[in-house]
């Protein structure tokens, strides 16, 4: 843990700008059952009725098993996810953003997970929307993780086989809608700086202004993807595994991430309970 500590810190240190000083990283142990708990409901944000979006139930002992557990909102580990929800908004809501990636050095950091857990728990959040969109085009893994039948998916969308109605779903959960990636897509790299690509980042940012719209993101260092995608995303959210993540991995992979874009980094796979924080 040290190191990753240190290796931020030597980043922080490298950027010539005050304002863009280290401001916020928040620690969660993604090997424990973490879960946010929902505010109390707004009339304007209480009742969704999805007809037009697929409602699918998901299955509780299939998502423990993924550790998607901010379905369950009276666990007790539910403030780490609601700490990180909140400061994740505030931000957002200061700087005008409403478009979330969320990425990691390498693979394996639990990029996924955290980014589910987020989208869930800003789903309680009554007076917001959540929209997750699977943008890792090389690994998708949303769709499994959540354990949903993928009819339709971003692949038909890509093809022009489909339209976005179509590929939207809604894992029975008020708020949230989720647009997965059901296969592995070729020359994903410049389908993610397409033109297409970019019409439907802003179209899904656009069309409700209480909506986040939080994109899982391929990895910065093990292809282009992300270097591709970052300048049409509003603000970036990087995971770091604790154990996994090397000092030389977290300085690249900082050094592709404009400061002014960093929103945070959380530092996951933590093997202590207590929570650090780090500041921008």
């Amino acid at each position: 843990m040290e190191r990753i500590k240190q290796a931020i810190e030597k980043v922080k240190r490298q950027r010539s700008s005050g304002q863009n000083r280290l401001d916020q990283a928040l620690l969660v142990d993604s090997g424990r059952t973490i879960t946010p708990r929902s505010s109390q409901a707004d009339d304007e944000f209480e009742n969704f009725d999805y007809k037009k979006t697929r409602v699918v139930k998901l299955r509780m002992e299939h998502l423990e098993k993924q550790r998607i557990i901010a379905f369950n909102k009276n666990h007790a580990m539910s403030m780490n996810f609601d700490l990180l929800r909140t400061q994740v908004l505030q931000k957002m809501k200061d700087n005008g953003w409403r478009t979330l990636a969320i990425t990691s050095p390498a693979p394996e950091a639990g990029k996924t997970v955290v980014a589910i857990n987020l989208a869930m728990s800003i789903a309680h959040q009554t007076n917001k929307t959540a929209l997750l969109v699977d943008f890792d085009l090389r690994r998708p893994k949303i769709g499994a993780y959540l354990g949903i039948s993928m009819e339709k998916s971003l692949n038909d969308f890509l093809d022009g086989t489909a339209d976005i109605p179509e590929i939207l779903v809604n894992p029975d959960i008020p708020r949230l809608v989720v647009l997965a990636t059901k296969n592995p897509v070729k020359r994903s790299a410049e389908t993610l700086s397409s033109k297409k690509i970019a019409d439907l980042i802003k179209e899904l940012r656009e069309y409700y202004e209480s909506r986040i719209v939080i994109f899982d993101m391929p990895p910065v260092l093990v292809t282009d993807d992300a270097i591709a995608l970052i300048p049409q995303i509003d603000c970036v959210l990087m995971v770091v595994a604790n154990g996994m993540s090397t000092k030389s991995e977290i300085e690249g992979s900082l050094r592709h991430i404009p400061a002014t874009k960093l929103i945070g980094t959380i530092l996951n796979k933590s093997e202590t309970e207590k929570l650090d924080y780090y500041y921008y």
